[in-house]
């Protein structure tokens, strides 16, 4: 059994991708096909892949087409979405370009697998921030209600692409003798991002809500299936390269305690609390150790709310957040017997 892939987008995510289907021995003829929006060759890993120009050519044949990319090429899934799926292909999405449309089951396999169905042919997978908030807490959600939610993230640079940690590391040596004048791309951060922390992440939208903000509202609704969860949530670009950290304060319908809380997190799959004198709680340098796990820590009583927790949580934002996920709903696809070779 392999079926034929075409991953299109060769940034940070679409690399992670590639890796995470060598990793994982994803069923599927290797190399899989790539696409981008001009041919060159690619370094990937210590692999050489021929990257075809996106075209209607890519998608021929393909019984899984991945968009990943920067949101997935802004707007390759909304360009190419019809074409893949007349081709008969199963197309995950890791875009935000129809994550919140009511026909796109939005997934991440740990917490709603059971959103996938036989008519799940176009498939989104959450902003990365999404994807670690309610992996955490949905095993909360499923045993005591969460009524309310407030996150304040701390988002690495690799967030936005690319260009992302090219301008931490361009902007260091400069910033290193003089603070005044750093120079930067405001077409990547709106600020300098070396020794700074920015307290916007894409577009300001409704209510001085950034779109950041509102994906965590309205995709952690979508996904713990509860649209009256309220969710508020301040997103900030720190000097970080790989790996969002999240402060989280939630309130549930009943009393739960953190010795309660911490089980329930424990025993779900995909979630790690580390607990002990060489990790009392998981910073942005340990997704390199466990670049798979969405990590918890510091959970505790939330002593400004009956029945409230705060914790903290850290996941690889290029990994979990966003390839591996994409790849594990493909898994899924394949267990439940909807995607057959």
């Amino acid at each position: 059994m392999a079926f034929k892939v075409t991953v299109v987008g060769v940034g940070l995510v679409g690399e992670t991708i590639v890796s995470c289907l060598k990793e994982r021995h994803f069923p599927c003829e290797w190399p899989p096909r790539i696409a981008a929006t001009r041919a060159r060759s690619e370094t990937m890993g210590n692999e050489v892949f021929g990257v075809e120009e996106t075209s209607a050519d890519v998608f021929r044949n393909a019984d899984l087409v991945l968009f990943a990319g920067k949101e997935g090429a802004r707007g390759a899934s909304a360009t190419w979405r019809e074409t893949a799926l007349q081709e008969g292909a199963f197309c995950i999405d890791n875009g935000r370009d129809f994550r919140l449309s009511p026909d796109v089951p939005l997934v991440v396999p740990e917490v709603n697998a059971d959103a996938l169905n036989a008519e799940s042919r176009f498939i989104a997978s959450p902003n990365c921030s999404t994807i670690q908030l309610v992996a955490a807490l949905a095993p909360v959600h499923r045993a005591a209600r969460i009524r309310r939610i407030i996150v304040a993230g701390y988002q690495s640079t690799s967030g936005w692409g690319l260009r992302g940690p090219e301008e931490l590391r361009a902007q260091t040596p400069p910033a290193l003798k003089s603070l005044d004048d750093i120079p930067y791309d405001p077409e990547v951060f709106p600020r300098p991002i070396a020794f700074n922390c920015i307290p916007q992440i894409e577009p300001f939208m409704d209510d001085d809500y950034t779109r950041e903000e509102l994906k965590l509202v309205y995709e952690t609704r979508k996904i713990l299936g509860d649209g009256d969860i309220q969710v508020s949530a301040t997103c900030v670009r720190v000097p970080v390269f790989v790996g969002h950290g999240q402060a989280v304060w939630f309130e549930t319908e009943r009393p739960v305690s953190p010795d309660e809380v911490r089980g329930l997190m424990s025993d779900a799959a995909g979630v790690r609390v580390p607990d002990g004198p060489d990790l009392p709680y998981p910073t942005s340098l340990d997704v390199n150790r466990f670049p798979d796990d969405v990590l918890v820590g510091r959970i505790r009583r939330d002593i400004s709310r009956e029945n409230g927790i705060a914790c903290w949580i850290v996941a690889d934002n290029l990994r979990k957040g966003a390839a591996l996920n994409v790849v594990q709903i493909a898994e899924s696809l394949i267990q439940k017997g909807i995607l057959k070779a």
